[in-house]
């Protein structure tokens, strides 16, 4: 196999969630790999910083203010990336957040529900549908959508909003990929384990939360965000052009090997005095 099957030049991709963390590099390496990048998120001060460096590189860039919860905006992004660069080949779904921190299930407000799966699942559905309307009308391409581990199974508090949108976004990947192949659109998705991000660092700069995250992980320490970008490119590229309906983990082995192993009372009462309102107090019997 060429390396140049993975050479992504003259292809435009839109990457949101491009203001920080995981989207940056995404973006950026998709430049690398030849791509005109469009990069959409909620900050456009952040965004501009990295299509600065993108220029400076060589790559082209195009910054767009976008809610990926808001229908409109969301279109008027992929009429964004066409206008300026002639098409859309690849529609990585990166913009996500865990707005219920590490509130217990049974405390959990439904408003903090509602707007985790509208940021996480809904909002990847709609970024999703707006680049497949492009993209079955001009002969394909390649929606990549962003999973988790914590979407595999049952994990000791790992927000429910969060780990729930995360198992749809599986499921998606999957329905996605089944409907649209008959025209040329490749669905898959990738699902991280553990790596500092602007969503995670909170909780691995305490070391009972890290400590235990890296003894679930057979290899034994976070993803480093560079150890994403090989499975970004596979899937983007024509190297993965016989690959769809697949979710890529991309976790030190968590996903092969992980169990509900207990869960220690010092790590529940910092639950506690993390999250306000009483949250993360679990209910339990009266003694």
């Amino acid at each position: 196999m060429s390396t140049n099957m993975f050479d992504l030049t003259g292809k435009t991709a839109v990457v949101t969630g491009a203001s920080a963390g995981l989207g940056v590099a995404f973006s950026e390496a998709l430049a690398a790999a030849g791509a005109n990048v469009v990069l959409a998120a909620r900050r456009t001060e952040p965004m501009e910083e990295t299509a600065k460096r993108i220029r400076a590189a060589g790559g082209n860039a195009l910054v767009h203010q976008t809610d990926v919860t808001d229908e409109a905006q969301v279109n008027g992004l992929v009429e964004a990336a066409v206008a300026e660069f002639g098409g859309l080949d690849v529609m990585l779904a990166n913009a996500g957040a865990i707005p219920e921190g590490i509130a217990q299930p049974e405390k959990m407000p439904a408003d903090l529900f509602r707007q985790s799966i509208d940021i996480n699942l809904t909002g990847t559905f709609i970024t999703a549908a707006a680049a497949s309307r492009h993209m079955l009308a001009n002969g394909g391409g390649s929606i990549i959508l962003i999973s988790s581990v914590a979407g595999l199974s049952g994990h000791h508090n790992i927000p429910i909003a969060y780990a729930t949108s995360k198992a749809a976004t599986t499921h998606m990947a999957k329905y996605l990929a089944v409907v649209w192949a008959d025209r040329g659109v490749r669905v898959n998705a990738i699902g991280p384990g553990w790596f500092p991000s602007e969503m995670t660092d909170q909780v691995l700069a305490i070391p009972p939360f890290r400590q235990r995250i890296e003894d679930q992980t057979p290899l034994g320490r976070l993803g480093k965000s560079e150890e994403l970008l090989g499975a970004l490119l596979l899937l983007a590229s024509d190297a993965g052009s016989y690959i769809t309906g697949q979710t890529l983990m991309v976790d030190g082995g968590m996903s092969a090997s992980i169990g509900a192993s207990p869960y220690p009372d010092e790590l529940h009462a910092l639950n506690a005095q993390i999250m306000p309102h009483g949250l993360g107090e679990r209910i339990a019997p009266a003694v």
